[in-house]
């Protein structure tokens, strides 16, 4: 079928190519195709019949054009040859008249066919009047829908509670469809002029449904771009308050057509209480409603708040029991300590961590609190400027997510309990109700002695995993060198655990001292002591029971978490990173890729020839010229003009940067992330949709209308009879005079 192809497009150029070659690398226009060759029984998209052949050519309009002149050779075709193609072309003609006369007598023949028996396409039938405005009012309402959500407008206008009674006012989605009407759009304007002013033009279950189809279309196409690269991450994001209901929101990673690697947001998933029936939704929801091929995923992330960190371990962990290649790691975007803190299973530190995010809030909800922050840190930093500007600096920035946030918090607590009392204690006008009763609280919280260890203890056991967690979010040499230094660090915790009363008696030290500074009392937390209420043979020391209660868990749980997050698996991957070539010069061109890429094995096109096809990589960067530098990101090798020459190495490549812990190199490609966080911000809880939410975060996405129309009318051809979008509105009722 190739060869014919080429030779009805007369391209002498291409005879010599081969099938592969000719599918890989050359496309053809669809305008060369007659209508009857076209399938359109896929609502995603447009594909070919199996013996369909190009045959609707222009040979003559590039004579006229003399820039477009030289672009194509065109094969000079003899009379014989031209009597044979249209001959061709004829019989083909024949033939198909014929098949669709056969077809017409057997369905004469049978006129009750069994269901999902048919399986010849259906002729398109010319659409009646009717049919077609009712099209066109459904295009109507689905460019409303989409414009609520790239602007992020609710659906709900007024709260019914909040009008007096018999007061009737129209939702936003029928306030945009009467302005629409005003406008003078003919087809809703015919639609809804005899309809009573107090009816719903369109009903929240249609709404519903229809926002549904809007956001499975604007999905697929993402989607769509995903099967095609084949391998793919998943990352989650922390749970949020949809409407009332908690979701996660789910993230995917991939290399498009462009070699550019991308994190789109795909959606949210309803959370569950129960780890086991959330593994078993959350794979559903990949496989069969969006249609994600698992045995591809690469990479499994999850950013969590406190608490919710040991269910998230549950799906990982059922998803590597199905998938052993989709490797569980750290996700780029989040901190390595921060991660840490947040999975360690003690409530005290989930409530500091709380606590540190409100603060952090708080100020930055204020500018005139940054000041009053700024002017007690000049006055307590005054021997120290430097670390004051720094300091300051640090303030005006989310510090909460930084590798020594808990070094950053030790330094400024003193300066933020002076501010937080100065203002919760200010007798005058100059701070509303709410930001003083917000300051007495969150110095309450920060003067307690439990808060204090707490953070203390943190900043001492994280320090040994500081430099590491810094380095896997540096260069892509430093996320290298830095799977390298994890034995190291896990043996320097380790003589930790083994020495753990010596160093909890240096930290729990450093811990009074600041208590005494912040003038806080030192005492067990007060839900002990009313525990042990008539208890006399309780001796328990407030040291002794820190170290029980705080500092040996979370030394053996941060030594838990680093084994089972840089497992056996991910370290090989990581190592593999030496195919990158500045990492490659920095170990003098000594290395040995194919050891540690045994695990990608079936993922290569040719992994019989990877040994000789890596050595040839080596000897191109060791003998390249001296004006040539080094590519020192994935990003920069999968750009390069002869990458595909090295399709082992491309196809490595490719599957290394989708992993979760590989840094997104160009910020414009990370923009899921970013617009995902800015809905949450910008939207109140009781606002949000999931529906809306896609489509506002994915509002440079394209979409198309006639294929979302199409879909309802499959899905729901009960709906097609307008009458029964004439629903009275649940605002008020429906008069008799209406």
């Amino acid at each position: 079928r190739c060869q014919r192809w080429v030779e009805n497009c007369r391209r002498a150029d291409l005879e010599d190519k081969t099938p592969d070659q000719l599918n890989k690398h050359y496309r053809l226009c669809a305008k060369h195709f007659e209508t009857s060759m076209i399938c359109r029984s896929s609502p995603y998209r447009t594909v070919l019949r199996d013996n369909a052949v190009p045959t609707i050519f222009d040979l003559t309009s590039h004579l006229n054009n003399p820039h477009s002149r030289h672009r194509k050779r065109i094969k000079e075709l003899s009379e014989d040859e031209i009597r044979t193609l249209k001959q061709e072309k004829i019989d083909e003609a024949f033939e198909r008249e014929q098949a669709t006369q056969e077809l017409n007598e057997s369905s004469e023949q049978n006129t009750v066919s069994e269901e999902g028996g048919e399986e010849q396409e259906e002729e398109a039938v010319p659409l009646t009047l009717e049919e077609r405005e009712n099209k066109d009012y459904l295009k109507s309402l689905f460019e409303i829908l989409i414009l609520m959500g790239k602007q992020n407008i609710p659906l709900d206008g007024h709260n019914v509670d909040e009008l007096p009674e018999g007061i009737f006012t129209s939702d936003n989605f029928q306030a945009l469809l009467e302005y629409r009407i005003n406008a003078g759009d003919e087809v809703l304007r015919k639609r809804f002029e005899m309809t009573a002013v107090n009816l719903e033009y369109c009903s929240k279950t249609q709404q519903k449904q229809m926002l549904e189809i809007c956001e499975s279309c604007v999905r697929e196409e993402t989607l769509r771009e995903v099967r095609d690269s084949h391998f793919f991450s998943i990352v989650t994001d922390e749970v949020v308050d949809i409407a009332g209901e908690e979701h996660l929101p789910v993230l995917v990673r991939f290399v498009d057509d462009s070699h550019n690697l991308r994190e789109e947001f795909i959606g949210f998933l309803p959370y569950e209480a129960d780890p086991e029936i959330l593994a078993v939704k959350f794979h559903t929801t990949i496989t069969e409603k969006w249609g994600l091929n698992m045995e591809y995923c690469r990479g499994q992330a999850y950013i969590v708040s406190s608490g919710f960190a040991s269910k998230m371990k549950v799906v990982a962990t059922r998803l590597l029991e199905k998938y052993p290649q989709a490797v569980y790691t750290l996700c780029s975007s989040c901190a390595l300590n921060v991660w840490l803190a947040k999975s360690v299973p003690v409530v005290g530190v989930s409530i500091a961590l709380g606590t540190i995010e409100e603060v952090c809030c708080l100020f930055n909800q204020s500018p005139q609190l940054l000041v009053e922050l700024d002017n007690t840190i000049a006055v307590l930093f005054q021997n120290n400027e430097e670390k004051g500007n720094e300091l300051k600096e640090i303030c005006r920035s989310q510090w909460t997510g930084r590798h020594d946030t808990f070094e950053v918090l030790v330094d400024l607590m003193q300066a933020l309990v002076l501010c937080l009392d100065a203002v919760s204690s200010d007798s005058s006008v100059r701070w509303n109700n709410f930001i003083a009763g917000r300051a007495f609280v969150l110095s309450s919280a920060l003067t307690d002695f439990d808060f204090i260890v707490t953070i203390v203890i943190l900043k001492n056991v994280l320090s040994f995993t500081r430099a590491f967690g810094k380095n896997l979010q540096g260069q892509t040499s430093d996320v290298f060198f830095a799977a390298s230094s994890l034995t190291a660090v896990l043996h320097s915790l380790n003589e930790v655990m083994e020495n753990i009363e010596v160093y909890h008696e240096f930290w729990f030290e450093e811990a009074t001292n600041l208590a005494t500074k912040l003038d806080v009392q030192i005492k067990l937390p007060g839900k002990y002591r009313r525990a042990q209420q008539g208890n006399l043979d309780s001796e328990v020391t407030s040291e002794n029971y820190y170290k029980e209660i705080l500092s040996v868990p979370t030394v053996e749980h941060i030594i838990q978490e680093l084994k089972v997050i840089f497992s056996e698996q991910h370290l090989k991957a990581l190592k593999c990173l030496s195919l990158v070539p500045s990492v490659m010069g920095q170990l003098k061109f000594n290395t040995s890729e194919e050891h540690h890429a045994d695990m990608y094995k079936n993922d290569l096109p040719n992994p019989d020839t990877l040994s000789a096809e890596l050595h040839c990589w080596r000897i191109k960067w060791k003998h390249r010229g001296k004006d040539i530098e080094l590519p020192a990101t994935i990003y920069e090798a999968l750009h390069l003009p002869d990458i595909k020459f090295f399709p082992n190495v491309y196809a490595l490549l490719k599957v290394l940067c989708i992993l979760p812990v590989m840094k997104v190199e160009n910020e414009k490609y990370e923009m899921g992330r970013k617009r995902l966080k800015a809905y949450l911000k910008n939207t109140l809880t009781e606002q949000r949709s999931s529906n809306l939410a896609l489509l506002n975060i994915n509002f440079d996405i394209k979409h198309d209308l006639d294929l979302m129309v199409d879909t309802y009318i499959k899905l729901y051809p009960e709906k097609v009879e307008f009458q029964e979008d004439f629903i009275p509105s649940n605002n008020s009722e429906v008069t008799e005079n209406a």
